[in-house]
């Protein structure tokens, strides 16, 4: 990703994003920052939504994880993009603003299973991006903050994933206090699901989750997230039901659902499970 023609500061930047690939169709993206306690800026944010959109294409990618190098997983916004921001006329900073809401839809979105592995501090934006991962996991030293409000601005983009995430009771006391709260805290709110004793131990568990997903239908995954949201907060009326009842009848007759069907059936592996299995 990086251009060898580019200055130290842009090759710095150009670097602070990573793509890392692991066996069985798993890709790491890394936050690349850990001397700015990764925090991100306007950059950054378009080389997420760069490789998140190549990664949600590649057809090779089954499961993603989203982690970050360093002692924290990020601080949020960079401090020199806060300082262009504050000099930067409304309709700049409402174009900036929208980029940061791409992300957060692009890496909501993203058809494949998204692990987030949270260390250190997540504050501001970052909390966002733990809300937008599926499967959360966390060290019991984690620590996260919705810190606008002591910077005068409030977590406007961030807000929609981050309340489907922990909760509108929540959401309504951490706004607004703009507390600290612990990866426990942050468990019992449902924005994170699993919290380890430290780094090691969450990347172990990591590993184990990367398993059990690595024995699931990788088309039926994608359709069962794509599921999740046609249903969330849903009235159950005669729509929802008609089109759950067509989802299901649709991957039954599909490649991918006769296969699994015929592996459990006749007591075989799934073509799609590894070789270790």
């Amino acid at each position: 990703m990086t251009d060898p023609n580019a200055k130290p500061e842009q090759a710095e930047q150009e670097s602070a994003v990573l793509l890392r690939q692991r066996a069985h169709g798993v890709t790491e993206i890394v936050l690349n920052r850990p001397d700015k306690r990764n925090a991100f800026d306007d950059v950054i944010i378009q080389q997420l939504i760069r490789v998140i959109t190549e990664i949600d294409a590649n057809s090779d990618t089954k499961v993603v994880i989203l982690r970050s190098e360093g002692k924290h997983f990020s601080a949020g916004a960079d401090l020199g993009w806060m300082r262009r921001m504050a000099d930067n006329s409304q309709q700049e900073n409402l174009e900036d603003s929208r980029q940061l809401a791409r992300l957060m839809e692009c890496l909501n979105q993203l058809s494949k299973p998204v692990i987030g592995l949270v260390q250190g501090a997540a504050y501001g934006g970052a909390v966002g991006l733990a809300a937008c991962c599926d499967i959360v996991i966390a060290t019991e030293k984690t620590s996260f903050c919705l810190s606008e409000v002591k910077l005068g601005l409030i977590p406007a983009v961030i807000s929609p994933y981050v309340l489907r995430a922990m909760g509108e009771r929540q959401a309504r006391r951490y706004f607004l206090s703009a507390e600290v709260f612990t990866a426990r805290d942050a468990e019992c709110f449902g924005l994170v699901h699993i919290v380890c004793d430290d780094v090691d131990a969450m990347n172990a568990r990591c590993d184990e989750m990367l398993q059990q997903l690595s024995v699931n239908g990788p088309e039926a995954m994608k359709a069962a997230k794509s599921l999740v949201f046609a249903v969330s907060h849903k009235p159950i009326n005669s729509t929802v039901i008609d089109d759950t009842a067509h989802r299901i009848a649709d991957i039954r007759v599909g490649e991918e659902g006769q296969e699994g069907l015929s592996a459990f059936l006749n007591k075989r592996r799934a073509h799609w499970i590894p070789e270790s299995k």
